[in-house]
């Protein structure tokens, strides 16, 4: 049986959705521009179906990057789910972003025994959301907001040979680690939907899915609006 499945990631400032079929991605549009999300999510999803000749009614699930990440991103690429989910009165499947990310790591530059991988993506100065994972794809560490300087992996270093940074939050680090090649910056490595496929296939084969009615995206930390200051500039 050919499970197709359509695949969303709006966590960061790249909007990209993707076509797999029995785990293995048949086509990925990734677009990294401003407002994309709000404005050609859509767009881009009639485009991959047109792209691939496939139809709405060929799906089987629906799976979406659930976070942490952009709070605006991710909840436009939920909320497009879960809509898709109960028109077409299919499963809705949640992939955690770094995880995705950190598969999508491995399958392009694979992993190197007695090193950590660190998938990591950007909140707001050097603060990011980050979990640490090994080289047999253990999750050593869950997902947390940490603030980076730079002894910040000193712990880690006593137990791996390497650390490996990557995501849309490392780019940031490379000058602050430019003295330390113990730890490696990955500059432009960025997420994609193409990264969901295996988990997303994983978990449809298990019916391990989301009520459509109250999931919510894994935001990780309380959405702060910033106002601004009288007087201020």
């Amino acid at each position: 049986m050919n499970n197709l499945i359509l695949q969303i990631d709006t966590s960061t400032t790249v909007c990209s959705v993707a076509l797999s079929e029995n785990g293995q991605t048949v086509a990925v549009i990734d677009l990294d521009e401003p407002n994309a999300h709000a404005a050609k999510l859509t767009v881009l999803i009639e485009q991959i179906l047109d792209k691939t000749e496939r139809s709405m009614r060929e799906l089987k699930a629906i799976a979406v990057s659930m976070g942490p990440g952009s709070y605006t991103g991710l909840r436009i690429g939920v909320s497009t789910a879960k809509g898709l989910c109960y028109g077409l009165d299919i499963p809705l499947i949640a992939i955690n972003t770094l995880e995705a990310l950190f598969l999508g790591y491995k399958e392009q530059f694979g992993l190197q025994e007695g090193e950590a991988f660190i998938p990591m993506l950007d909140a707001r100065r050097m603060e990011v959301y980050s979990a640490v994972y090994n080289d047999q794809c253990k999750l050593v560490k869950p997902t947390s907001a940490e603030i980076i300087d730079a002894n910040y992996y000193d712990e880690l270093l006593a137990a791996y040979s390497r650390v490996h940074l990557f995501g849309s939050g490392a780019d940031k680090f490379d000058v602050l680690f430019a003295t330390n090649d113990r730890v490696h910056v990955q500059m432009e490595f960025k997420g994609s939907a193409a990264f969901l496929s295996k988990l997303a296939f994983d978990k449809f084969q298990n019916k391990e899915f989301e009520d459509v009615a109250y999931f919510e995206p894994f935001y990780l930390k309380d959405f702060v609006v910033m106002t601004k200051k009288k007087g201020g500039s």
